[in-house]
């Protein structure tokens, strides 16, 4: 059942953080076909690459364009470097500091942090037959997280959000997972819709993800997905995952597309 919302912000915009150097790894990582990332930093501390800083400014400056009412009134942010850079970068002329919540954080790969999907199958053969048997929603890596604890966490994040962010614009700064688990619980979806709207739809960098309801409404309505008209209006690049079956990809860097 859809959350019910008789206080509360009245508009929630995700932003999923700019290119990082853990995207840009796991693009050569694919191309040698190699078992893990070249990649010494811990996911926490995967920074922005140069087309992620470029797609952040981007963001800030379509942001000083737009309508007062259009921007954000309270910024918080994954602490994950590159979701904490983006954040700043964005609402540095806004007057705002992110507040940084765990809670928003990417989702935990656990033993498969830093492994392609050829290194899962040459490594851990038995889960990656665990996790077809299971399904990408329920499947929880070694010592890591599923798709199901992420929602998990939103869940609480959004209770807080209810109770003390009343008419508030609250802009979330994060990850592919995170926005995908907001899916599943303010539109209910059912777990099978979720799958397929992430088969067809990767979420680009420094896109847009808005829900919006007036003060009387019980329910957030989806008024934007995936959307990238700051960085298509700075003419730079835009960038995703590859469309793929994510039982075969998974590292820290490469979390969002899984």
């Amino acid at each position: 059942m859809r959350p019910r919302w008789k206080t509360g912000p009245v508009e929630i915009v995700l932003v999923r953080h700019g290119h990082s150097v853990g995207n840009l790894a796991d693009a050569q990582a694919r191309e040698q076909g190699a078992e893990r990332l070249d990649l010494d930093a811990r996911d926490a501390d995967v920074e922005l690459s140069e087309t992620g800083q470029a797609q952040a400014d981007a963001v800030k400056d379509w942001l000083a364009g737009a309508d007062d009412d259009r921007g954000p009134t309270v910024v918080l942010s994954s602490p994950y470097r590159r979701a904490a850079e983006t954040a700043r970068r964005v609402v540095a002329d806004c007057g705002l500091v992110p507040v940084l919540d765990e809670r928003l954080r990417e989702r935990d790969l656990g033993v498969f942090d830093g492994l392609t999907g050829l290194g899962i199958k040459a490594r851990y053969p038995e889960e990656a037959e665990r996790r077809q048997h299971l399904g990408k929603f329920y499947y929880q890596p070694p010592s890591g997280e599923s798709w199901a604890d992420v929602v998990l966490r939103v869940r609480s994040l959004l209770d807080d959000l209810r109770h003390g962010y009343d008419r508030e614009r609250v802009w979330l700064f994060t990850h592919q997972a995170v926005i995908s688990a907001f899916r599943y619980v303010l539109e209910d979806v059912s777990e099978q819709e979720l799958l397929e709207i992430d088969r067809q739809t990767p979420i680009p960098n420094a896109s847009f993800t808005r829900y919006s309801r007036a003060e009387t409404d019980l329910v957030f309505e989806l008024d934007q997905f995936a959307d990238t008209t700051a960085v298509d209006r700075a003419d730079v690049e835009v960038t995703r995952e590859p469309r793929h079956d994510s039982t075969h990809a998974a590292s820290g860097a490469t979390q969002d597309a899984s």
